[in-house]
């Protein structure tokens, strides 16, 4: 048993320096892959948004350099690696970028173990399992804005009806954003909402507040993302 622990942790110690080094080649490529996931967010503009693909931007770069790692100073072993992804064939397209990431992180663990860089395999697995948790829990890149969509149509008094409905709708939601207002002459006013709510839990308390309030009709409500996140 003390002969397996001597050969995982010590049979690569001259590749890179050691388990030290290892590790903190894993966090400051964890902090530059983070550094990237948030320049995209601020900097995204299109209309079609991917939380994985963010997600995928923190963990590439931990992967990548565990890779380089692996490949330092060894050509035999970076032709290895090209002949690995060109003998790698996928019946099926991954759709999700999330997927193709361990693709990479699984190829990465069969190359250190091949290699026998078993400790680098070792931090290199762990390292990546903290990463993919860490974004897990705190759903990096995620861009809820606004989660719901109303439209409704005010009669009678438009004033005091607008001013009803905006009363009703802070009460149900952190955040509001008119997004169409259209007048339809004598028949009244038609409105759409942006939400954030409160608590989409809740949501039938707010529907059903507005159906039951005089002078508002045709009301609309569904849950909805800001952006196309996938």
């Amino acid at each position: 048993m003390n002969d397996w622990i001597e050969i995982l942790f010590q049979g690569d110690l001259g590749a890179v320096g050691g388990v030290e080094t290892v590790a903190f080649i894993v966090l400051f490529s964890f902090v530059l892959g983070h550094f990237i996931g948030w320049v995209y967010m601020w900097t995204h503009r299109g209309l079609s948004y991917s939380q994985t693909f963010v997600a995928s931007l923190v963990v590439i770069p931990v992967i990548v350099a565990i890779m380089m790692v692996l490949m330092s100073g060894s050509i035999i072993v970076a032709f290895g690696l090209l002949a690995v992804f060109a003998v790698v064939r996928f019946r099926n397209v991954l759709k999700d970028t999330r997927d193709t990431t361990f693709i990479l992180w699984s190829i990465m663990e069969g190359l250190g173990v091949g290699t026998t860089r078993y400790s680098t395999s070792l931090v290199g697995a762990l390292g990546i399992a903290a990463v993919l948790v860490y974004l897990r829990m705190t759903a990096f890149g995620s861009r809820h804005r606004y989660d719901a969509v109303l439209s409704l149509r005010l009669t009678g008094d438009l004033a005091g009806g607008a001013a009803t409905v905006r009363d009703l709708l802070r009460r149900h939601s952190s955040r509001m954003w008119l997004a169409s207002e259209r007048r339809l002459g004598d028949e009244g006013l038609d409105l759409s909402w942006r939400l954030l709510l409160r608590d989409p839990a809740r949501s039938d308390e707010l529907q059903r507040a507005l159906k039951q309030t005089e002078g508002i009709e045709n009301v609309s409500f569904f849950l909805r993302e800001d952006e196309s996140e996938v």
